[in-house]
């Protein structure tokens, strides 16, 4: 599997395009951090050039630790997520960081607070652990903070696996904590049309199941328009006048693309399953599929083919543990 992190969530057409030449057919999977994972790449090292030129891959030292999100509406922290990323990537000794660290650059709405990053910003203050600090949620301080949980790590992952790792990140730089973030329940996906200030229109994909095919992909890419892979498994095309707004609806809705928010398909996720999985021995993409039109008002479903439950969303869910394939 090749996993291709996408700081802020921001793509050009041609690194879609790119992208999709690189699947050999298959899908391209959207995950929870809006990243992407492509499986059944043959020849890695020629994915890894191509992944390069398109300007996916910048660092080889860093790339596991490129972990960042952003709220996908806000074009200030578009660029502010490119700012941090190349920041990062500046610090030579945050490539130690574990892969499940993660960065939030939030615009205010609490959008992507609710995706439990260990080090965030949010209204000018920093945020680590879900807990709000007396210090400014500057990029300095924030790879600071990086830097304090590697200094202060055994093992862990994460800051909230260290004993008092908030309050110690915040005592390493000089800060205390305030107060412990209120729980917020996860965002609507943006999944719609949206005028913005501009003048412009931004339309929300929903992708069926987090798995875009390789076609659509490239039907994307033509509209050439720039791109926002979101935490939710949904794609934001910016920078539209109405009427090619409204081409990419009719076009993109009959090949699988969701702009109803409403839609059930939009609370019904799941693992890859036996599609890409070594360990799986049940067809959980399959078995989500096969629950959508069954799904209760508001119910959120997650369907996994074991017990290790991966790729979950966060907020309240039901989990459903496929049925083993016949003859497994």
């Amino acid at each position: 599997m090749v996993r291709v992190r996408l700081p802020g969530g921001r793509l050009t057409p041609a690194q879609l395009e790119t992208l999709a030449d690189l699947t050999d057919g298959d899908d391209i999977e959207l995950t929870s951090r809006g990243n992407i994972q492509l499986r059944g790449v043959a020849d890695v090292d020629a994915a890894r050039a191509a992944l390069s030129d398109a300007g996916l891959l910048p660092s080889e030292t860093h790339e596991r630790v490129r972990n960042i999100v952003a709220s996908p509406m806000s074009r200030a922290l578009a660029d502010r997520a490119a700012a941090f990323d190349e920041a990062l990537r500046g610090r030579a000794a945050l490539a130690a960081l574990p892969g499940r660290f993660l960065f939030a650059l939030d615009d205010g709405s609490g959008d992507v607070a609710t995706l439990a990053a260990d080090v965030e910003t949010r209204d000018g203050a920093l945020h680590l652990d879900g807990h709000r600090t007396d210090l400014p949620g500057t990029v300095e301080h924030m790879l600071d903070a990086a830097q304090a949980f590697l200094d202060l790590r055994a093992d862990e992952w994460r800051i909230r696996d260290l004993p008092d790792g908030a309050a110690r990140v915040a005592a390493a730089l000089g800060g205390v904590i305030l107060d412990r973030d209120s729980p917020a329940a996860p965002p609507a996906p943006p999944v719609g049309w949206f005028d913005r200030d501009d003048g412009t229109v931004a339309l929300g994909a929903g992708v069926r199941l987090g798995r875009l095919p390789a076609r659509t992909a490239r039907f994307l890419a033509a509209i050439d328009r720039p791109l926002t892979v979101t935490p939710w498994r949904t794609i934001l095309v910016h920078d539209l006048d109405d009427g090619a707004a409204e081409t990419v609806v009719r076009v993109l809705a009959p090949m699988g693309l969701i702009f109803d928010a409403n839609s059930p398909w939009l609370r019904v996720s799941a693992c890859v399953g036996d599609h890409g999985c070594a360990r799986a021995e049940a067809d959980a993409l399959g078995h989500a599929a096969g629950l959508v039109d069954d799904l209760d008002a508001d119910e959120r479903v997650h369907v996994v083919a074991c017990e290790r439950g991966c790729g979950a969303p966060s907020g309240e869910h039901r989990l459903v543990i496929a049925p083993p394939d016949p003859g497994e």
